[in-house]
């Protein structure tokens, strides 16, 4: 089954469930699919792209929360947070910071890098072997580091 079916199999349960932050989340992203079909005319978009669109809802979500945090706006935050509970299953597994750290220093000693200059020949390698299994952000902050 594709991620879009499941979205929509997701959707149907969740409306007979009655669960409303569900089914926002998931409204969310069925929305987002949609209007990234529509850019090219088809009706299907491929897995790997509906993956990227709910790591961005993900990151969108964990980003707002943070924010609300900031302006302490409790309720705002249980919101964003109940939501992104829903949609990070449809994510594979985030690696964890020492797995990510040990293909960073592969991909240092690979490109000869040594200077935080050169953080932009391996961020382009990174981010392609590392694509929706760890943060951007994360792998940044381990290659200023590692470069440091």
């Amino acid at each position: 089954m594709s991620v879009q079916d499941q979205i929509t199999s997701d959707i149907k349960e969740a409306m007979k469930a009655r669960n409303v932050d569900k089914l926002a989340a998931l409204r969310a992203v069925k929305s987002a699919i949609m209007l990234e079909a529509t850019k090219d005319g088809s009706t299907i978009v491929s897995d790997e792209v509906s993956l990227k669109i709910i790591a961005k809802l993900v990151k969108q979500r964990k980003d707002s929360a943070t924010i609300f945090e900031e302006q302490n706006r409790p309720d705002l935050v249980v919101d964003e947070v109940n939501q992104l509970a829903y949609l990070e299953p449809y994510l594979p597994s985030q690696m964890g910071e020492e797995e990510v750290r040990k293909i960073v220093k592969e991909v240092i000693a690979k490109v000869g890098a040594s200077s935080p200059a050169d953080m932009g020949k391996c961020m382009g390698p990174l981010m392609g072997r590392l694509n929706g299994k760890a943060d951007g952000s994360l792998i940044s902050k381990l290659v200023k580091e590692e470069l440091s």
